[in-house]
């Protein structure tokens, strides 16, 4: 009889306690999908994302049309261009 009863209240923990960790990385994961290190694209827009804590500012190489170009960016996301017209920045290994 007590495992009948003991049943559904383990049943309903095992379930409160998942419910909470997958609720906990489900809000961590949209950030990181959404605004990914480095250079990224949207349906109409191009941004390079410099993840950093030391507040640094570093100098990335745009693949556009005609010859590359170099940016300076500071921490976080930047707009480099539309989606149509870059194809690509990578971290040149300078710092600006």
């Amino acid at each position: 009889m007590r495992v009948r009863r003991s049943l559904p209240a383990l049943i309903g923990a095992l379930a409160v306690g998942l419910g909470m960790t997958l609720a906990s990385s489900a809000s961590a994961e949209p950030a990181a999908v959404q605004n990914p290190c480095g250079f990224y694209e949207t349906g109409s827009d191009a941004y390079y994302n410099h993840c950093t804590s030391d507040g640094s500012h570093i100098v990335i190489e745009i693949d556009d049309w005609g010859p590359n170009s170099e940016q300076c960016v500071g921490p976080g996301v930047t707009w480099i261009g539309s989606a149509s017209g870059v194809d690509g920045a990578w971290y040149t290994g300078r710092t600006c």
